[in-house]
């Protein structure tokens, strides 16, 4: 059995490698102490235990986490997770590819959004066009 600080330390260096230390902190200081559980949680059980396991590649893992996000209507964790992609090597094709799964399977409409904010993480939009609807 792993120790809960453990965890957390080795989830809060995973969470800074795939979003930088800037990013995760202002995320971790979002809720103030209100929610310190709740990253204390993410760090050490989302980022320490689940994202270490070694059934999948960094990168299949981020591009799950894209269609979850992406099915579900979460476009403010989308963006953070497709900035994760991005820093765990995957390419835009491979991020389209999930989009168009979402899209079939889902529905246009929770792809549409989505694919802007790929487009502008992986830098084939300006940033000022992300919010634009389709």
């Amino acid at each position: 059995m792993v120790d809960v600080s453990d965890l957390h330390a080795r989830g809060l260096r995973r969470r800074q490698k795939m979003f930088g230390e800037a990013d995760v902190a202002g995320r971790m200081a979002a809720a103030g102490d209100f929610g310190a559980p709740l990253q204390n949680i993410i760090n050490a059980y989302v980022y320490g235990d689940v994202w270490e396991r070694s059934g999948l590649s960094d990168q299949i893992r981020s591009l799950v986490m894209l269609g979850i996000t992406a099915a579900s209507g979460k476009p403010a964790e989308f963006k953070v997770h497709a900035k994760g992609a991005l820093a765990n090597g995957c390419t835009a094709a491979q991020v389209q590819d999930v989009l168009l799964l979402v899209a079939m399977y889902c529905g246009v409409p929770a792809a549409i959004e989505t694919s802007r904010i790929a487009a502008e993480v992986f830098g084939e939009l300006p940033p000022e066009t992300a919010g634009q609807s389709g």
